[in-house]
């Protein structure tokens, strides 16, 4: 039965490193060459999907008999930068149970045990539903790759393999991202009469953004995720000491629990900024909108939840932890085209940080589980 761990090691090894946060990284086109070669020898049928030159997803599907449900198992193969990391990215490294490099987390972890899991269930006779495998690239960006698999590919549920260290989690944050530019008049720093600084005027709407993440916290929010939250992430004003600020840009955050999303949150700010244009003299604003992801919520008591919620059960001897996440992934678009799913993946720690890695025994217990779950959900 194929082993997740040899699988890690070679996904660990290869550069997968997002080019549109690190400029000259490698991109994904040699983890999805290596993934295709694996499934392809086991006979799975592929699908390069590359509108993107050099940032390819791939798909792999095992055709079911038919009649059955079909799954879909996605995991991203994009990393974050090397340059800071403790030791050696790409080379794997195990030590006292765990396996260490770039990736090894968030989550070629969560790509290796699914691609084992979807081998091992397929070995035998045909399943009734097709499985289907999203390899996909740039989640860790604008999640291009998803959003182009779900323009040619569906299925009756599907699985994130993010690492959630061994608890299923059912819920996550979105986020809306928005310019503000707030609006002065240039002029000499001699001349009040003539000027008004805008970064003054910004000061402002920061008090008030502050007050907007007070009242956030105080309502409650979400039962797993508690309140949304808001704040200002980049500012930028001014051309010199002598000279009133014509302009001042402030990049805001504002992270979504469901019933929240990118209109009701636009409508919050606009509300904010157009009282402060009505009591703060000269103040006046552009609002722009940047790039927004919706919050997700599973169903526990759908087909897929009680399936993985019940394989899971039998193989760790309890049933699992649910949790929520404070970050977004690929689930929430998953959702929005209409395939139920949830998020379940390996132990371990140090994502996005200068050491990282992944519970080696976790990583089986997920390949088990999966292999499971796509055995009783798609027979």
């Amino acid at each position: 039965m194929p082993d997740p761990l040899p699988l890690l090691e070679r996904l660990i090894a290869i550069d997968s490193v997002n080019p549109d946060l690190s400029p000259g990284g490698a991109g994904e086109s040699a983890a999805a060459g290596f993934c295709a070669q694996w499934l392809g020898e086991r006979g799975f049928e592929l699908h390069r999907l590359e509108r993107r030159p050099g940032r390819p997803s791939l798909v792999a599907v095992a055709r079911g008999s038919g009649g059955g449900r079909s799954l879909m198992l996605n995991g991203h193969l994009d990393t974050v930068a090397t340059g800071t990391y403790d030791g050696e990215p790409l080379t794997p490294r195990i030590q006292d149970g765990r396996i260490y490099g770039r990736g090894a987390f968030d989550m070629k972890s969560g790509v290796a045990a699914m691609m084992a899991a979807a081998a091992r269930a397929t070995s035998g006779s045909p399943l009734r539903g097709d499985v289907i495998l999203a390899c996909v690239a740039d989640e860790e960006h604008a999640s291009f790759g998803t959003e182009e698999v779900l323009e040619t590919f569906t299925a009756d549920a599907a699985i994130v393999t993010e690492p959630s260290l061994l608890e299923v989690t059912l819920a996550h944050k979105g986020f809306a991202w928005y310019e503000v530019e707030i609006l002065g008049r240039a002029a000499h720093g001699s001349r009040p009469d003539l000027g008004v600084d805008a970064i003054a005027k910004a000061g402002h709407f920061l008090v008030a953004l502050e007050d907007l993440g007070r009242r956030l916290a105080a309502a409650g929010g979400h039962r797993l995720l508690g309140p949304g939250t808001v704040h200002a992430s980049v500012i930028e004003g001014g051309e010199g000491p002598s000279t009133y600020p014509a302009r001042c840009l402030i990049t805001i955050e504002r992270r979504t629990v469901p019933g929240e999303d990118a209109h009701t949150v636009r409508a919050e700010l606009t509300d904010l900024l157009d009282r402060l244009a009505a009591t703060v003299p000269d103040f006046r604003y552009v609002l722009r909108d940047g790039l927004h992801r919706e919050p997700f919520e599973a169903d526990p008591g759908s087909d897929i939840a009680r399936v993985l919620l019940g394989q899971a059960e039998r193989a760790l001897g309890h049933p699992p932890m649910i949790r929520a996440e404070p970050f977004w992934t690929d689930c929430a678009l998953l959702t929005r085209a209409g395939i139920p799913c949830l998020l379940f993946g390996a132990d371990g720690g140090g994502a996005h940080a200068d050491t990282e890695w992944a519970d080696i025994a976790s990583v089986h217990q997920v390949t088990d589980i999966l292999t499971a779950t796509i055995t009783e959900f798609c027979a």
